[in-house]
């Protein structure tokens, strides 16, 4: 066994490596770039080695520099994580050459798999199934314009080196081919170093469902099982779940099959994922293919580790020391349910624009196992921690494991009212939204649920009749307490405040008349309606959160009060609530409502970025629809359109300039 691991990495991954690494007893080392020299899994590291700014290429995608950190710390053993030099030939084949181990595959199945258009080809020669499509070099626009024609609308433009939902268009039409070829290849290279592109027919009302695989250097090679990972937005993923819903034992073990021939028909061995392009049209189950394979370990790994009762980590460790693996496939059994979200520095609010920053509150839901289940949260924050424009915008994963799909739902329904962030934007009311979906309740996915569900953006979950009295509750309480609190304040004019327990509470435009009673200390009863509420909680005015029981069910909430409103965060939405006398609801019911300034006549900046191109000059006369400009945020280009008929009269930004959001780029006529 090793002594010594370097991790070649940041965040969340660096730290869950580390984790494990300790407990195998094991010493840890830590690379790190400027922005993150105190960042936490450097200060949880044993060692930690500076490599150097900023920028990924100067720091995270230095091999040498890395390689030289692990010389001069003895570490005999570097573990990638995910992403950066995860899955770079040459970075495994100069570990190897320097006598220090790889955790991870050898360097010829990562090269054999890295290739897009060659990894499709040794697919179809070990029997897997594989999506019809165009594997050829592609000349330019016109080529691939006349490629797709031949293959048939729609069709997938994809990065040959890409990976993470970087570098891929869809195309439904031979507009859309002419709009996006150009930039595939720009984002390919500027993210991978490689612009060469393939084009396969997309395959509609399609699922995301990946094979974990685990082989060892002995020749044995096992799947554990898949994962369902359909809920993407620009094809990045945002919630898996293991099992899948629509998987059957047949279909699992049909495309368990596949992905073990693959794996060895490369050599294989560590983990890796086989990720697969099922048809939920099929019912039968038999319309699953080939898309790519990771010679990595998955960010979604962790619903796999929950199922299957393994720490895929220290499986990699064990191998890369030359251990057999210390299971056979007849001992792979899923056990339960797990779900994984991923809680992205982002406002779903505003498109799911990137949100960069420091964050001042962090306060994750706390891990717990027991009879409902597991709850658990991997990250790589602490408050105070900066959010880069530099890396990817993942903030942590929380891992809800119990008996049941919908049991494990509820526990991250549960977990994200408790999860608290500030300072950035966020995806927690927009990941509660999801868990809660009716549609996700039936386990009917596809790649386009999002798009399908939100087409018009995300503005919060509806509150139903029942949350809507809990939430009327919770505020008469709040508000009960916090003029109890008040009253016994010494010093007074005119001596105490007389508290009655009448109020009126208005919530979405509707009033509610309630009475509150104080029961005993933490126990309170609401008349609401004339409906009876019983409400318990150990909440004390000044609090943040408001945890307890209300009207039987559990109840969390983050309070906010603003002059005029009580705002209750809680079930995927801040909820507004004002509290008052009858007369005040009344007379506030007159009150003219303020309306939002008029910004059609300006091109905001929509998140910070780089302004790549602009097309327009002062005096250009633009249609709805056009494109005015690109902003690159997080090596993704972002089309600026033009939201109606204008003239151009004055332009604010050059091609070229790091903007912030909400800057104005152009002001029109």
């Amino acid at each position: 066994m090793f002594r010594k691991i370097l991790i070649a990495n940041r965040g969340e991954i660096a730290c869950r490596v580390m984790r494990t690494a300790k407990r195998m007893g094991l010493q840890t080392v830590a690379v790190y770039s400027d922005a993150d020299a105190r960042a936490p899994h450097v200060l949880m590291a044993d060692e930690a080695v500076r490599l150097g700014p900023a920028p990924a290429a100067e720091s995270y995608l230095c091999a040498d520099l890395i390689l030289d950190a692990a010389k001069a710390t003895g570490a005999d053993c570097i573990h990638p994580g995910y992403g950066f030099l995860s899955e770079r030939e040459s970075f495994a084949r100069a570990c190897e050459e320097a006598g220090i181990a790889f955790v991870g595959p050898p360097p010829a199945a990562i090269a054999a798999m890295g290739d897009k258009i060659q990894s499709k080809k040794l697919a179809a020669e070990a029997g897997v199934n594989v999506v019809p499509g165009f594997l050829g070099e592609i000349a330019d626009t016109e080529h691939a314009v006349r490629i797709a024609a031949e293959i048939g609308f729609p069709v997938m433009m994809k990065a040959s080196a890409g990976g993470g939902g970087k570098g891929m268009r869809l195309a439904w039409n031979e507009g859309d081919v002419r709009e996006g070829f150009e930039a595939v290849k720009r984002e390919g290279l500027a993210s991978f170093g490689d612009d060469r592109v393939f084009i396969e027919k997309f395959i509609e009302q399609p699922r995301h469902i990946e094979i974990q695989v685990l082989g060892d250097k002995h020749g044995t090679v096992l799947y554990l099982g898949e994962r369902e990972c359909s809920i993407q937005r620009r094809h990045q993923k945002v919630v898996e779940e293991a099992p899948s819903p629509f998987v059957t034992p047949d279909m699992r073990k049909a495309m368990g099959s596949q992905a073990v021939a693959l794996a060895k028909a490369v050599g294989y061995h560590s983990a890796g994922t086989v990720e697969l392009i099922v048809s939920g049209a099929d019912p039968t189950g038999e319309s699953f293919y080939f898309l790519e394979m990771n010679t990595r370990l998955q960010v979604e790994h962790p619903v796999t580790e929950m199922v299957i009762g393994l720490d895929l980590v220290e499986e990699m460790i064990r191998v890369a020391a030359g251990e057999n693996l210390r299971l056979t496939q007849e001992d792979v059994r899923l056990d339960g349910w797990s779900i994984e979200t991923r809680v992205y520095a982002e406002d779903p609010y505003r498109g799911f624009l990137p949100s960069t920053g420091r964050i001042v509150r962090y306060r994750p839901p706390e891990g717990s196992s027991g009879e409902r289940g597991t709850v658990r949260v991997d990250d790589g924050v602490v408050e105070g921690s900066e959010i880069s424009r530099f890396y990817d915008p993942m903030i942590a994963k929380l891992v809800t494991h119990a008996a049941t799909r919908e049991a494990a739902a509820d526990l991250q329904t549960q977990a994200l009212d408790r999860f608290r962030i500030e300072g950035i934007g966020h995806n927690v009311d927009f990941l509660s939204a999801l868990m809660q979906h009716p549609r996700f309740r039936e386990g009917a996915l596809t790649t386009g649920f999002i798009a399908e569900e939100y087409p018009e953006g995300f503005t919060g979950a509806p509150a139903d009749d029942d949350l809507a009295a809990r939430l009327v509750a919770v505020a008469a309480v709040v508000d009960f307490a916090t003029r109890q609190r008040d009253a016994g304040l010494t010093g007074q004019l005119g001596g105490p405040l007389a508290i009655r327990p009448e109020r009126t509470v208005s919530l979405a435009g509707e009033d509610h008349e309630t009475r509150v009673g104080a029961e005993s200390d933490g126990r309170w009863r609401v008349i609401l309606n004339g409906r009876s509420l019983a409400v318990a909680s150990s909440w004390r005015p000044g609090e943040a959160l408001f945890d307890g029981i209300v009207d039987g069910q559990p109840f969390a909430g983050f309070l906010k009060r603003r002059p005029d409103a009580l705002l209750i965060t809680t079930r995927g939405a801040t909820h507004p609530l004002r509290l008052g006398s009858a007369r005040l609801a009344a007379l506030r019911r007159h009150m003219p409502v303020k309306l939002p300034p008029d910004l059609s006549r300006l091109l905001i900046c929509p998140m910070p970025g780089l302004l790549t191109q602009l097309d327009v000059q002062p005096g250009d006369r633009v249609e709805a629809g056009q494109i005015l400009g690109t902003i690159e945020a997080m090596k993704m280009e972002n089309n600026l359109r033009a939201a109606k008929p204008a003239t151009v009269l004055a332009v604010h930004a050059r091609a070229g300039e790091s903007l912030p959001a909400d800057f104005v780029i152009l002001e029109f006529e």
